[in-house]
């Protein structure tokens, strides 16, 4: 599939609220927004029910070499990061290219059909090999068509800890890898840690490359590396191309401290990426009770002028059993840890897994404006927040004006004396005494 399509979508809802819109693509670029479009003769022209339209799901933080891989050699038993780690140590070995290229193929459809189009996946360089990011970079070559695949070197074992580690990672930017990444707080040393930082931020900035490293992911107040990486950061003039994700420490440091750690995050436009899922399943296991949730401070940094995204991290992997990539889901655990159950909350977590991870990314034409690229997801939904609540059915899921995946609209056939005959989930704020009338049929309205 090569090139761009025209499209036009008629009668959706935008995450601004407005209602009523028609969108269309012309050669793959959105070419106009606004109401009663005039359709272009041949264009083809799809009925949008009035439902949400959004710009595609991003995820800004995924670990593609490891997904799919569960229970290979063992399941972690302890359910800890440390295990995690240990048992992806155990699986390197017996990696084929052909394994991984077809698990990461499987998950790339499984992330169309949830309406996720681009994703930053973590590849582990520690291994000479460097099997997983030839299989990765092969991955991200034919997924191009259809979905955006940007790729972390990523020293899993530690760049300064593993025998070779920045070589490796060298030869992995060398090869076609696009960010630098890091684990700071995995060094021997919370010395060898700021070194780490202090090497690899020097690297990107040498190559005019993005880092993003995973820091602090403990449960330990005293993992402080994201000082040490907006210090770096501020140093070299990496404004805003450089993340920092978990940073699960923020969660258990004081908050005098923390007081003096954002305004530096900010100044340095530092990115930050939690993992709801991931971090609420592994942190705070040396924890009784009372027991710490563990992902970071979400509304204080974005208060702070901090721009936020959520990752999914794993599915069904050494670290996490589950998972689907759906970045719905990924938002409704984030809003709940982080108790950002207000309209506003609701609305920044599903900003989350769309506009702030598409600006850490750094994607170009991403968005609903005339000029943008024409990807977007049609949800089953009146709003963001009613989205994020229902995890809403993605209908259409267009890339470049293309149709890639679509779905029948869900519905529920009840007989109840005296009720309506479909039950109606959605529910737009302020209204809770609609009835829904009896339906013409279940087929979607679209065409």
């Amino acid at each position: 599939m090569t090139g761009g399509s025209d499209l036009l979508l008629r009668d959706v809802r935008l995450p601004d609220a407005r209602a009523g819109v028609d969108v269309l693509v012309r050669e793959g670029r959105i070419a106009a927004v606004g109401p009663a479009l005039p359709a272009p003769q041949g264009t083809p022209v799809l009925d949008g029910g009035g439902w949400l339209l959004s710009p595609p799901f991003v995820d800004a933080h995924f670990h593609m070499d490891s997904t799919l891989s569960h229970g290979q050699p063992r399941v972690n038993v302890s359910g800890t990061l440390l295990e995690g780690i240990s048992l992806w140590g155990e699986l390197k070995p017996l990696l084929t290219q052909e394994a991984l290229v077809e698990r990461a193929l499987r998950y790339c459809d499984w992330a169309v059909a949830r309406g996720l189009l681009a994703i930053r996946s973590h590849v582990d360089v520690s291994d000479p090999r460097l099997l997983t990011v030839e299989a990765l970079l092969h991955v991200k070559k034919q997924v191009a068509p259809y979905l955006e695949l940007q790729l972390v070197a990523f020293p899993q074992d530690g760049v300064l800890r593993s025998p070779g580690a920045f070589e490796n990672l060298k030869r992995a930017l060398d090869l076609g890898v696009e960010v630098v990444g890091g684990i700071p707080h995995f060094e021997r040393t919370t010395a060898d840690g700021a070194e780490s930082v202090r090497l690899l931020c020097e690297l990107a900035a040498e190559r005019g490359l993005r880092v993003d490293m995973h820091c602090d992911e403990s449960d330990d107040p005293l993992s402080r590396h994201v000082e040490a990486l907006a210090f770096h950061t501020h140093r070299l003039g990496l404004h805003g191309r450089v993340t920092g994700s978990h940073l699960t420490s923020m969660h258990s440091m004081d908050n005098y401290y923390v007081s003096k750690l954002l305004p530096l995050m900010a100044e340095a436009q530092l990115n930050a990426v939690a993992n709801p899922l991931i971090n609420i399943m592994l942190q705070g296991r040396h924890d009784t009770y009372p027991k710490r949730r563990g992902m970071t401070r979400v509304p204080e940094l974005m208060a702070a002028g901090v721009n936020v995204g959520f990752g999914h991290d794993c599915v069904m992997d050494p670290w996490y059993p589950l998972g689907s990539a759906d970045m719905l889901e990924v938002a409704a655990m984030g809003l709940h840890v982080a108790q950002m159950g207000s309209v506003a909350g609701q609305r920044a977590c599903f900003d989350a897994v769309t506009v702030n991870n598409a600006r850490i990314l750094g994607l170009e034409g991403y968005g609903l404006q005339p000029g943008c690229r024409g990807d977007f997801v049609l949800l089953q939904s009146r709003s963001t927040e009613e989205a994020v609540r229902l995890r809403a059915p993605r209908l259409l899921v267009v890339r470049g004006g293309r149709v890639l995946a679509r779905a029948p609209r869900q519905a529920v056939e009840l007989d109840l004396p005296g009720r309506p005959r479909e039950v109606d989930f959605t529910l737009e704020a302020g209204d809770r005494s609609r009835t829904v009338p009896p339906p013409s049929g279940l087929d979607p309205g679209i065409t």
